[in-house]
């Protein structure tokens, strides 16, 4: 019920109570700090040899602020990540239920590349995130974590999967399976793209799109050649 005198808030007015507070964007500025002071050391020094002092004084706080932000290195090593990661969950639940499973996935990661990117920017830079994955992929401990993060991804995903297609997931192997060989191809490209010297969000986007044109034919044709 509108009050006798008093007149709908403005634009200006609602949009101002959406922004965050000082507060809040002085936190969000000290967590930045952090992420991108980590993962500049874990490219430049190895994050094996980067302890959480080196990110502290890095970033000009403590190492109690450090804590107050990320449980531990790991934690901020893949703070990033998984940012992407709920972006990609975004957009597989978002994809139209008449699609098939597998290209459901596929085009929710054609149409998460962008929104990706955009959000990776807001926290450090796109290059810097992309550098880092070549540490996930040489060092055992960062890898053994990414390995792990991304099978519990996977039960995710088949979770919705399952969900979208009215199916048991405890008692219909088919989601699992989907999502397995999506992860798969997935692995395989990080693998290949992080060893080559380009770098880039689109050769791995191209390097990607590639590798899944090929699971139809890898999964159901016949590879011998014919003799002539």
């Amino acid at each position: 019920m509108k009050v006798a005198g008093s007149s709908p808030p403005s634009e200006t007015a609602a949009s101002a109570a959406s922004r965050p507070g000082l507060r809040e964007l002085k936190k969000q500025r000290t967590r930045d700090l952090l992420l991108r002071s980590a993962l500049e050391l874990f490219t430049e020094r190895g994050y094996e040899e980067t302890t959480v002092d080196d990110i502290a004084e890095a970033a000009d706080v403590s190492q109690r602020t450090f804590f107050r932000y990320f449980a531990s290195k790991e934690d901020a090593a893949f703070f990033v990540a998984r940012l992407a990661e709920s972006h990609f969950m975004e957009a597989v639940l978002a994809r139209p239920p008449e699609e098939a499973p597998l290209d459901a996935l596929r085009l929710a990661l054609t149409e998460s590349w962008g929104t990706i990117g955009e959000a990776v920017e807001q926290l450090v830079p796109l290059e810097l995130h992309m550098r880092f994955y070549r540490v996930i992929e040489s060092t055992p401990a960062l890898l053994a974590a990414h390995l792990r993060r991304a099978t519990e991804l996977e039960e995710r995903i088949a979770r919705v999967i399952a969900a979208r297609e009215g199916l048991d997931l405890d008692a219909d192997p088919r989601p699992r399976v989907v999502v397995a060989v999506f992860g798969a191809v997935m692995r395989v490209t990080e693998r290949i793209w992080s060893a080559r010297d380009d770098a880039g969000l689109a050769a791995l986007r191209d390097l990607t799109a590639a590798y899944l044109d090929q699971v139809a034919p890898a999964l159901t044709g016949n590879w011998h050649r014919s003799e002539t």
